[in-house]
């Protein structure tokens, strides 16, 4: 396995701490790779030799974390809902400037479809239609309901500043889910 450089590691940490600030303050069309530089305190090349342009590194900040939200996911898959959704509050409590940039902010609807997406996935694999609460249902129709509504109160929570604890959170939404799906 190759040696991480903690200079490359760190420098990264900056550019996309610096991206995620400026898109929290403006408009992701008026930012410009010298706004992250600046703001990052890196030189302009630096940027550029880990990102091919701001569409590029926005595109890789949305998968770093839906790939971390899938490894999530995948750790959960022997918890009950309340403790898997607990699981999941208190990573986006974690992730609070990514996630309140990128959903209550607007700062990139492109990446509230892609995490709807993903929880249609995931709660797809939740959803039986042959038996209980959802026989005879829709599989689709109840996956994106499900996840059209987790995202939408993920969505209300962050813009709210997280007024609940995510164990309460967790408690609230998990019980809803729990009816759901």
């Amino acid at each position: 396995m190759a040696k991480v450089d903690r200079r490359v590691v760190r420098t990264q940490e900056a550019i996309k701490k610096a991206f995620l600030e400026l898109m929290a303050e403006k408009n992701f069309d008026n930012i410009t790779i010298q706004d992250i530089s600046d703001r990052a305190n890196i030189n302009r090349a630096t940027v550029y030799l880990h990102y091919m342009d701001k569409f590029d590194l926005l595109d890789k900040i949305m998968e770093e974390h839906i790939s971390n939200m899938s490894d999530f996911c995948e750790s959960e898959a022997d918890m009950e809902w309340i403790e898997a959704t607990a699981h999941c509050m208190v990573y986006l409590e974690q992730n609070y400037l990514f996630f309140s940039t990128m959903l209550a902010s607007e700062g990139a609807r492109f990446f509230r479809t892609r995490f709807v997406q993903h929880n249609i996935e995931e709660f797809r694999k939740e959803v039986d239609v042959t038996q209980g609460k959802n026989l005879g249902q829709n599989e689709e129709v109840v996956a994106e309901f499900a996840a059209n509504a987790y995202v939408g109160i993920v969505e209300w929570w962050l813009k709210n500043k997280m007024p609940y604890s995510p164990k309460e959170m967790a408690e609230k939404v998990g019980d809803l889910l729990e009816r759901i799906i």
